[in-house]
């Protein structure tokens, strides 16, 4: 079964050079992303609740984007980026995320997961 693909788009109000460090290290993953975030070269396991998730790190790109794929999900082409956009006129900052719902149900309970967990940044970085 296809898995369904999402975006969202959210301003927030911090450098790009800065949310890359938020987006990118395990450490700062750790800080409001998961529990717990430890990585193994391109391995990352993600702890929620005592629930561990892994993936691999497909995409790094510098004050830009990451992207993984969860291990499990191995035969499908989803993943889950987080991209940062810059407006070209406005300057204005978007973390761009872009993710796969196993069905049309947990789309919107996808992204207010996904909602929840950038106003979880916003907070920690003080945006």
């Amino acid at each position: 079964m296809d898995k369904i693909k999402f975006e969202l788009e959210i301003p927030i109000h911090a450098s790009p050079h800065m949310l890359y460090q938020y987006i990118s290290s395990p450490s700062n993953l750790q800080e409001w992303f998961a529990d717990k975030v430890n990585s193994r070269g391109k391995e990352y396991s993600f702890v929620w609740d005592g629930e561990e998730e892994k993936a691999e790190l497909i995409t790094k790109k510098t004050d830009d984007r990451i992207r993984f794929k969860w291990l499990e999900s191995e035969d499908d082409d989803s993943f889950f980026e987080i991209k940062i956009q810059v407006d070209a006129l406005t300057k204005d900052v978007s973390l761009i995320v872009t993710d796969f719902a196993d069905d049309e149900d947990e789309v919107e309970e996808s992204k207010q997961l996904w909602e929840n967990q950038i106003d979880e940044l916003k907070h920690t970085i003080g945006a």
